[in-house]
């Protein structure tokens, strides 16, 4: 297979990959290393503190005094470097065969504007009326859905494969669950699911333990519905945590509460989990039936009732059966293997 010159643009909110917690970051170095190990010539456009083994095109240099990445202190805000970033990727856009966008829609102007071919892949909700309005106005732009059930707001955009996320399986150890509670894993957000997990994990008579990170936005969230609920004996919270602790954590759990209140187009944290070993307990949404296999890597449901009886039912599951369905389907060598087809294609098509 060809060599390719390609350009990866990330965004710019986290560095590449993330110190804790950032899916799509930590998805982005995933690929940029294995695209690299395969022979491509890559150039990554990150944030100026990124790691990778490729060469890398800095831009935005964080404020290291801020609190939040919403706060400036003098520096240009992000979205300045955006605009910066973009029209670095413009001015350089004929040394590469092909650009794989991870930032959205603000870029799809440009590429009416270039002759190298570009394809975005979708980390975020089309079922918003900006989603619809952008995506409409430009349904040409060749898309990579990273679950068939992201689509289903705008089908007829021009999607030209599902690649799920991989995850990279050296980083993540087998376990037994020895350590018999159940985690929770993620954000600190409604849309995540903390409360229906509390609530859960106390009708089982079951111990939890909480590591998530906690926005300033959902920091109110936090303190008014979560902090209440949390007595450091049967409900802990961490806070967040690095790699080595968060695989500790997943490896020793007898099951993931992943109880979403949204249509997630992809579940990072639950292939993680199931990388370690960990059966799934999750919520009919989104991405959820087409990560985890029903009665074999875990237990789809629809309410916290159905919930609490999946736990009972944790010990019927074979916790190889997690791991081998991520070295199967979720592994960086297979998303790496579908996103060739796609460069691959589009350039053939160009």
């Amino acid at each position: 297979m060809k060599k390719l010159r390609i350009a990866l643009v990330a965004p710019l909110a986290e560095r590449v990959p993330p110190k804790k917690y950032g899916g799509t970051e930590i998805v982005i170095y995933n690929l940029v290393e294995g695209l690299v190990k395969r022979g491509h010539k890559i150039t990554l456009f990150a944030r100026s503190d990124s790691q990778t083994s490729a060469k890398l095109s800095p831009l935005y240099h964080p404020d290291p005094k801020a609190k939040n990445r919403h706060q400036t202190r003098g520096y240009l805000i992000p979205s300045y470097w955006q605009t910066l970033e973009f029209g670095r990727v413009f001015e350089h856009a004929q040394n590469f065969d092909i650009i794989h966008l991870h930032i959205g829609s603000a870029f799809f102007p440009y590429t009416r504007l270039i002759k190298t071919p570009c394809v975005l892949t979708l980390h975020g909700r089309l079922n918003t009326k900006e989603a619809a309005v952008i995506h409409n106005a430009y349904s040409e732009i060749p898309l990579v859905s990273i679950s068939n059930n992201q689509r289903k707001p705008l089908p007829k955009l021009n999607f030209i494969r599902t690649v799920y996320n991989g995850i990279d399986l050296t980083k993540f150890k087998y376990g037994a669950g020895q350590g018999g509670y159940l985690a929770f894993l993620g954000r600190m957000s409604h849309e995540k699911g903390p409360v229906q997990a509390i609530q859960t994990a106390k009708r089982a008579g079951r111990k939890l333990i909480m590591a998530a990170k906690v926005d300033t936005v959902d920091e109110e969230y936090f303190n008014k519905k979560i902090k209440p609920l949390i007595d450091g004996k049967q409900i802990i919270f961490l806070g967040e945590l690095n790699q080595p602790k968060k695989v500790e954590l997943l490896k020793n759990a007898a099951g993931l509460l992943a109880l979403i209140q949204w249509e997630e187009p992809f579940g990072l944290f639950m292939t993680e989990a199931m990388a370690c070993g960990t059966p799934v307990i999750a919520t009919r949404r989104g991405s959820v039936p087409e990560i985890v296999e029903q009665g074999k890597t875990g237990f789809v449901v629809n309410n916290i009732a159905q919930a609490v009886r999946a736990i009972k039912n944790l010990p019927k599951i074979h916790r190889s059966n997690c791991r081998v369905r991520v070295e199967k389907y979720f592994s960086n060598e297979a998303m790496v293997d579908g996103y060739e087809q796609v460069y691959h294609k589009l350039i053939k098509q160009k």
